[in-house]
């Protein structure tokens, strides 16, 4: 089967008014358009356009017992359209995830307390490959040796030669981690203040982008603890058709531009700033990998002809892409939701059956229709992982 499934947008404030209209063809709405869910996940289930208008969580309840259909898809597909930044944020691993959900259970905190860190049981490794010209994120810590560079650039105020003496350790790890618990935890609002006004003042040609990031996530979020934190993350500008992953532990945010994101299904978040949200630092402290590291870029690996697949060997999801005006054949690891991201494309299963999907348009598909063939527009096709 190949049914069209549909979603509308979710309005979070940091949304683009624009990307994702623009994308699909149609006039702006006006307000915020953050986010679109093709998948079952309950926050948001797609709807399934099969005449009944189940929504796909039901759909898949409905059809659990053919072949091949789960109850529940393992992944979560989006369209992400950044207008501002996001908030700094990592995901627990399975373990960490399990154990933190069932001690916030056992001490009943409601699932949908704001406090609350642990929505679920799952990890949440994602992808996001970049759909617009530039996609700008901050993922990972950077290299201890270029941090201290920059900080060095932010002059001598008693602030900033606070941050510079926390990351001159010996054990890189051990620099950051008390860097980022004396930013979130321990400075007072007018040290924040004092490194984020030295970040705006400083010139300096090998962190340029860096120092005017600074200055955007300031007039996002005065203030806010996690600007700092900000300074000691790597500042990644995706092209379009590229990707970072980012798994367990990894800090990040994603700044500006539209994507396609896909990811375990789970609402597992904690935050590490650029947010009036709750930031429950301890935990966060026990979750990050403070060891610094290159960005998380994920290359694809070449598949059929046309198609290129961003597999980072995970069983929640795989990711392929099939590239415009080409066609492809994509072989189907598991139910899979199909998305159209330019031009029309023709989807055609191995039953003979068809969809028609344009731009911003998606259709679910089961195992049996495997291998699937495309012509025409470009395509990402999400499913099970390795």
């Amino acid at each position: 089967m190949l049914i069209e499934i549909s979603n509308t947008p979710r309005d979070y404030a940091w949304g683009s008014s624009t990307l994702i209209a623009g994308l699909e063809g149609r006039t702006p709405s006006g307000s915020p358009e953050a986010e679109v869910w093709f998948g079952d996940h309950p926050g948001s289930p797609a709807l399934v356009h099969d005449g009944s208008d189940r929504t796909l969580d039901a759909w898949l309840g409905a059809h659990a017992d053919d072949a091949g259909v789960p109850a529940r898809l393992p992944y979560l597909l989006k369209l992400l359209a950044a207008g501002g930044p996001l908030s700094i944020q990592v995901h627990p691993s399975k373990d960490q995830a399990a154990r933190g959900f069932a001690r916030e259970e056992a001490a009943g905190v409601p699932r949908d307390a704001g406090h609350r860190n642990y929505k679920d049981d799952n990890h949440k490794p994602e992808v996001i490959v970049a759909l617009s010209d530039t996609f700008t994120a901050l993922a990972g810590l950077r290299d201890i040796e270029a941090t201290r560079r920059l900080i060095a650039a932010l002059g001598t105020g008693e602030a900033v030669r606070t941050l510079g003496g926390l990351l001159d350790a010996d054990d890189p790890a051990a620099a950051l981690r008390a860097a980022i618990a004396w930013a979130l935890d321990e400075a007072d609002a007018s040290a924040i203040e004092q490194i984020v006004a030295a970040a705006a003042s400083a010139r300096s040609e090998e962190f340029a982008g860096e120092l005017r990031l600074t200055r955007t996530l300031e007039a996002a979020y005065p203030g806010d603890p996690g600007i700092v934190v900000a300074l000691l993350m790597n500042l990644v500008e995706l092209r379009r058709g590229e990707a970072i992953f980012v798994p367990a532990g990894v800090l990040h945010a994603y700044v500006a531009g539209l994507g396609v994101e896909i990811m375990a299904a789970s609402d597992n978040v904690l935050r590490g700033g650029l947010t009036p949200k709750h930031i429950d630092v301890p935990e966060l402290l026990a979750l990050v990998d403070f060891r610094p590291a290159a960005p998380p870029v994920l290359a694809p690996r070449r598949g059929e002809a046309g198609v290129e697949l961003f597999a980072p060997g995970i069983p929640d999801f795989s990711l392929a892409h099939v590239l415009g005006d080409t066609s492809g054949t994509v072989a189907l690891a598991g139910v899979s939701i199909a998305l159209a991201v330019g031009g029309e494309a023709v989807v055609t299963g191995a039953s003979g059956a068809s969809v028609t999907l344009t731009s911003g348009h998606a259709a679910v598909i089961t195992p049996d229709e495997s291998p699937l063939s495309v012509e025409g527009g470009e395509l990402f096709v999400a499913m099970p992982g390795e």
